[in-house]
């Protein structure tokens, strides 16, 4: 079934179509889950509500050419993911400042290019939620500091901050990787 006519299905409740979104879709949504929240249980959940959301919300859906279903999807998804994070109070969680480096040497993009992306991924799953949350709006999601502080319910100052300091992480990590592995 084509996208267009899958998300035409959903609309109409059918139950074979809402099986086979999930099949189609449910390992990519739950890589969004998994890239907030850094637990696969707790992103299990997430993909299931998130889900039952999709489900409830079909009839919000606009059709706007390919890729719009799934494009869609992953913006609930990343919403779910949201809530979560503000209702469990995890954004507020934070790493001593001792820890994370203010200044950081960029790896090579040639260099970074040679991790797997299964690696850098996990890499992104190990840091601090606050840092995870601000790197996955910004660079997965596109988000300006002023749309991410807003989301999250922060300055942008300290949306940059929590930035710079995930890629100063994810830095040390990529290039402790590359001195094990090269």
């Amino acid at each position: 079934m084509e996208e267009q006519e899958l998300a035409e299905h959903c609309k109409q409740g059918d139950r074979a179509a809402y099986k086979e979104l999930y099949e189609r879709y449910a390992g990519r949504l739950l890589g969004v889950c998994l890239r907030y929240t850094g637990n696969r249980d707790v992103a299990e959940d997430l993909l299931h509500d998130g889900f039952l959301k999709l489900f409830d919300s079909f009839d919000k859906f606009t059709w706007r050419g390919e890729g719009s279903l799934r494009a869609w999807m992953e913006r609930v998804m990343v919403n779910v993911a949201l809530q979560y994070l503000r209702r469990n109070n995890v954004l507020s969680q934070s790493t001593p400042l001792d820890k994370v480096p203010e200044v950081y040497e960029t790896p090579e993009s040639s260099d970074i290019e040679t991790v797997p992306p299964e690696v850098l991924m996990e890499f992104i799953r190990q840091l601090p939620a606050g840092y995870r949350t601000v790197l996955n709006l910004y660079v997965f999601e596109g988000k300006s500091h002023k749309e991410i502080a807003t989301l999250l319910g922060i300055n942008e100052k300290s949306s940059a901050s929590q930035l710079a300091r995930a890629k100063a992480s994810l830095a040390i990590k990529v290039r402790e990787w590359m001195k094990k592995n090269s």
